[in-house]
């Protein structure tokens, strides 16, 4: 179906159902009419299953599964309040999505869903189980028609021609990766840089070659095998000497060749574009396996010719790449997270002025507006300053030229009458930088390769042969440091309209010398960007590129580790950048960005698109595939306020007890004991049994039972020297100390070796107090905190608070501060780590003092709801599939307690609105400071 007839039929979809909808006789041909008549899937009884069997504490079964694109349904009647908690058989209250939840964790792992829809007929709530704790994107019927898009996730089973692309393109790079090593070997010298090089230069062009005679650019299918086979059959030792000659032909224009060259040779074209231009590289011997490798499995077994330039430019760099063939696997950007770039800056608008132009009924108009649009197309330039194997640059050249095809498909109907300016857009239009010379080959070589897959489509269209070779167009790319060059020196900024890529991320700790030296050149040394993540440099620059060129309205997209938007990042950075006319047009909330490779790597991270002010265009933020338009983005990538959290470590809220860490040790481990050495010292030396303390860090408080500890310390503060002194095993114990301790670079830990019968820093309370694991999951909607006892010693994973009262954790305990804490935490992927910052600058509401006594009751309903499950650990009961009942519903009244204290309660529907109401309030609130 095409995208009119699906708004169609999702307006007639939509009228239909309008005011009607029973749960128990409707759900099934609501969802196979959407399914067969909207989105037009043959068959959708095949598509869908119902009613499949589930076993919690009795059978139960759900309503719908979509298994191929791995979605679950829980269908209510149209009279159901999707968000409100329903009676479950069980007396528990569970809102529709809570249900589906739990159905989803009784499945086996591989049919959990992805995706969770709860619908009443009126109204479809989509919950990504790849961010269990965010918000639902919300799709109303009435809304259907032009919101169709949002729902497609159902039936996108993946693109079979992008699958096949990317298998082919991994495929490729395993075999260039075989010829590497085989060819590596015949080096004299396999680790000189030169020879590395040459290698790198050799593969290179040999795919140029594998890739030119399968898609035609040496004018017949396997040309290039056929030359080296006539040469390998004779003697395997001339077919060194065969790829020399043939290199130098493919750089020599045809009037410049030795006219009496054999006609083999001299049937050849002429390349240009400098690929074959290095006369001096290194080439060895190539032995009987190589040349089986290059002339069965790279050439006859293999077709190149619809490889992805934009996979296959990064898996080729990547397996070269001696770091990364270091550390195993070939890594790429998928084709999905550059669009998740590149569609937001500008690639969206352009498909939607395409369809505008399409809707055009006038011949004469639509023409003119299609080369207005072709020229438009032709006129765009774009830079990618970290640009490595060319991927973003690839992937946009190819879609401004699929658009361009399109164009002239409209435009001509497949006749053409004049040859002149048939393609507009140009490899010419893409900028680069990249510091790694061979990756600066690898990007050119896969722009070339999509300008010759691109013209093959085009001939297609006019019906007519273009001419690819010699190459024509220039690849923009620079070789050098993007910190260190002018960009003015490289793409003309006056002409440029987009900015884009995915710098380097690379934390203070892991920063080289040089990178050091990188950020002092962009931020001035020693200032207080320099300890921000590397990737900074990027923005900075750009900004202050954009900021240079009058009356021009470039727009940058950068991805980002998720630091960025995080912790000091916030104030040092951001503040200054938004003084400075930054801003934010659309941004990406955290998400896993793969590189997709054997070894699955992946890091967290955000997009950010910007230009100086005022963006032009509507402002959007993404939370996966929610994308909701906003009217102001700020630095936490939220729809609120700015404001600039500050550490303010030391400084508590108004009224309220300190935050502190808990003792750090500093002991290689020797004042720790297990449960059976704690048994065995007190058995031997009785008078040590006073000095043995439980001991609790962040994992043993989450993953001990309760009230049990696997993990002791020895506790010597005010003890009598006696008592232990003369103990063999705890003299040995504290002379280690002493020694690790002296051994260290910190002074502070220097000088606590004159005392390694204690810990470095003791901060153990007098008091029972209020316990805050520093790491926790962030696939848990409350961090689970808790009260210790006072003889329970707290290590330095954790923060406390002493003489914490019921009601401060009723506060912090409730969906309110985790909304908070979720918004300013610093993150370890996606767990969270909590920090004193985020205590310290939370809004408190003011005291209610009759709503205080319903929030101690609410809190301590959730200690008593715990207690139930003495078995269990506080990870099993906050496990957001498998909390129990009762600890679910002691949450939910204190949750509406603390609430409605705040004046939220019935006023506010999302976290983001909550996360936006505390943001006004600590604007206030510092401002009273």
């Amino acid at each position: 179906m095409t995208e009119i007839e699906q708004k169609k039929a999702a307006k007639e979809f939509a009228e239909y159902w309008k005011n009607r909808g029973y749960e128990k006789g409707e759900s099934q041909s609501f969802w196979l009419s959407l399914l067969g008549n909207v989105f037009g899937i043959e068959h959708p009884e095949k598509f869908i299953k119902f009613e499949n069997q589930v076993h919690i504490d009795h059978t139960s079964f759900i309503d719908g599964t979509i298994p191929v694109t791995h979605v679950l349904i829980e269908q209510k009647s149209i009279d159901k309040d999707l968000r409100k908690a329903i009676r479950q058989s069980d007396g528990t209250y569970l809102n529709p999505f809570q249900q589906a939840k739990r159905y989803s964790a009784e499945l086996p792992y591989s049919e959990r869903p992805r995706w969770i829809i709860t619908c009443n007929f009126k109204e479809f709530l989509i919950y990504d189980m790849e961010k269990p704790t965010g918000e639902p994107d919300s799709v109303l019927l009435n809304d259907l028609p032009d919101e169709l898009y949002r729902l497609k996730f159902i039936v996108d089973t993946g693109s079979e021609l992008l699958k096949k692309e990317m298998e082919i393109s991994l495929k490729a790079g395993e075999i260039v990766g075989e010829l590497y090593n085989e060819i590596l070997a015949q080096y004299e010298n396999p680790n000189d840089e030169n020879s590395l090089r040459s290698l790198n230069m050799l593969c290179v062009r040999l795919v140029f070659c594998l890739y030119a005679e399968d898609s035609g650019l040496f004018g017949e299918r396997l040309k290039f095998h056929n030359y080296l086979k006539a040469v390998a059959d004779k003697d395997i030792t001339d077919v060194r000497e065969a790829l020399i000659k043939l290199f130098n032909v493919l750089n020599t224009v045809p009037e410049k060749r030795d006219k009496y060259m054999k006609a083999d040779l001299a049937s050849f074209p002429y390349v240009n574009g400098g690929l074959f231009a290095e006369e001096n590289i290194e080439i060895p011997q190539f032995n009987e396996k190589i040349v089986k490798l290059l002339l069965k499995n790279a050439s006859e077994d293999f077709d190149w010719s619809n490889i992805s330039p934009t996979i296959f430019g990064a898996v080729f760099e990547s397996t070269l790449n001696p770091e990364t063939r270091r550390s195993g696997g070939m890594h790429y950007t998928s084709i999905e997270n550059i669009h998740k770039v590149i569609d937001p800056l500008f690639l969206d608008d352009l498909n939607a002025e395409m369809q505008e132009i399409k809707s055009i009924q006038v011949y004469r108009t639509r023409n003119r507006r299609l080369e207005e649009f072709r020229n438009k197309l032709s006129s765009l330039n774009f830079f990618d300053p970290a640009c490595g194997s060319g991927n973003f640059l690839t992937e946009t050249y190819l879609s401004l030229r699929r658009l361009e095809n399109e164009a002239l498909q409209l435009q001509r109907g497949g006749q053409i009458t004049f040859l002149d300016d048939i393609i507009k857009v140009t490899i010419s239009q893409f900028y680069g930088i990249e510091i790694n010379d061979f990756a600066v080959t690898v990007a050119k070589t896969a722009l070339w390769i999509a300008e010759s897959q691109m013209l093959r489509e085009t001939e297609d269209i006019v019906q007519i042969t273009l001419d690819f070779l010699p190459l024509k167009s220039y690849a923009n790319i620079t070789e050098g440091n993007a910190l260190r060059l002018n960009w003015e020196e490289v793409v003309p900024k006056n002409k440029l309209n987009y900015i884009m890529g995915n710098p380097p991320f690379v934390g203070q700790q892991l920063r080289s010398k040089s990178q050091s030296e990188d950020m002092a050149i962009v931020f001035g040394k020693g200032t207080s960007e320099t300890k921000l993540d590397y990737v900074l440099c990027w923005y900075k620059k750009s900004l202050d590129l954009i900021n240079s060129v009058q009356n021009n309205k470039i727009k940058v997209a950068f991805v980002s580790t998720n630091s960025i938007c995080q912790g000091e990042s916030v104030p040092t950075f951001w503040n200054r950048m938004f003084e400075d006319d930054i801003d934010l047009g659309f941004a990406y909330k955290t998400f896993k960005w793969n590189n997709e490779s054997s070894t699955s790597a992946s890091v967290h991270c955000v997009i950010i698109g910007f230009s100086n002010k005022p963006y032009i265009g509507n402002k959007y933020i993404f939370d996966d595939t929610k994308k909701t338009k906003v009217e102001h983005i700020n630095a936490y990538l939220q729809n609120a306020p700015d404001v600039w959290i500050t550490s303010r470590i030391n400084v508590p809220p108004k009224d309220m007890p300190k935050m502190i860490k808990g003792s750090e040790p500093c002991d290689g481990g020797k004042l720790f004991l297990t449960a059976s050495e704690k048994s065995e010292f007190e058995n031997n030396y009785p008078s040590l049994a006073r000095y043995i303390k439980p001991f609790v860090g962040g994992d043993e408080y989450l993953k001990n039972k309760f009230g049990v500890f696997t993990r002791f310390c020895l506790w010597f503060k005010n003890g009598r020297i006696e008592d232990y002194a003369h103990i063999r095993e705890i003299k040995s114990r504290l002379s280690f100390i002493a020694d690790k301790r002296r051994a260290s670079s910190a002074d502070r830990i220097r000088v606590k070796a004159n005392y390694p019968y204690l810990f470095c820093q003791i901060r153990q309370p007098d008091s029972n107090y209020l316990i805050f694991p520093q790491h926790s999951s962030g696939d848990r909607k409350y961090i689970p905190i808790g009260f210790m006892d006072k003889d329970v010693i707290v290590g330095n994973a954790c923060y406390i608070i002493p003489q914490a009262s019921l009601y401060l954790f009723g506060i912090l305990i409730s969906n309110v501060h985790n909304a908070w804490m979720r918004l300013v935490c610093g993150r370890i992927g996606t767990g969270y780590r909590y920090s004193p910052a985020i205590y310290n600058n939370f809004p408190f509401p003011e005291i209610n003092y009759q709503q205080k006594a319903k929030i101690e009751q609410t809190a301590q309903a959730i200690l008593d709801a715990r207690a139930l499950y003495p078995n269990n650990t506080l990870a099993d009961l906050y496990d957001e599939n498998t909390m129990p009942p009762e600890l679910r519903k002691a949450h939910q009244h204190n949750d509406k307690a603390v609430m409605q204290e705040y004046g939220f309660w019935g006023k506010l529907n999302t976290e983001s609105e909550c996360v936006a109401e505390l943001m006004k309030m600590y604007n206030k609130l510092n401002k009273s400071l």
